[in-house]
């Protein structure tokens, strides 16, 4: 495995990870939990809110908090049959020979591929908010899908 644009001991098909949207979901889930359960205990002690307007605030807080944390889990996924594409809520893998271009205009949050059908996949895991970072990552998935066209004849 060769160094890849992604920083010095990155295997080329490493899978892609955003760097800010590890983190950053994870905190705001977490704190939207406590927020949401300290209210509930708060509006309930102080005599407003029976005990079932308290569970479904908090149970509230836990669904938000839930969907709010599978942003920490977008990634891509370099294979040798294609790359899996695991956003929000789709996932699905994309085989190399599918992908006409990779882009990243100026502009765009991520990512997107466009497929020789015309279809457009998004990835999510590569974001523009990770600046620098992110640029390479898209070099890197553009290189990666070059690189495994050339391979299969393509």
């Amino acid at each position: 495995m060769s160094d890849a644009p992604g920083g010095p001991g990155t295997a080329a098909d490493a899978p892609f990870r955003p760097r800010r949207g590890r983190v950053v979901p994870q905190v705001v889930a977490v704190t939207f939990v406590v927020v949401c359960v300290a209210v509930a205990v708060g509006m309930g002690l102080a005599g407003h809110w029976n005990a079932y307007d308290q569970a479904a605030l908090v149970v509230f807080g836990i669904a938000v908090g839930a969907f709010i944390a599978r942003y920490s889990v977008i990634r891509a996924v370099p294979g040798p049959e294609g790359l899996a594409v695991h956003n929000l809520v789709q996932r699905r893998t994309v085989a190399w020979g599918e992908v006409a271009q990779v882009r990243f205009p100026d502009g765009d949050p991520w990512v997107t591929l466009e497929l020789r059908d015309g279809d457009d996949v998004a990835v999510m895991a590569i974001q523009r908010v990770d600046a620098e970072f992110g640029r390479a990552e898209a070099r890197r998935l553009a290189t990666l899908v070059r690189d495994r066209q050339d391979a299969a004849g393509r």
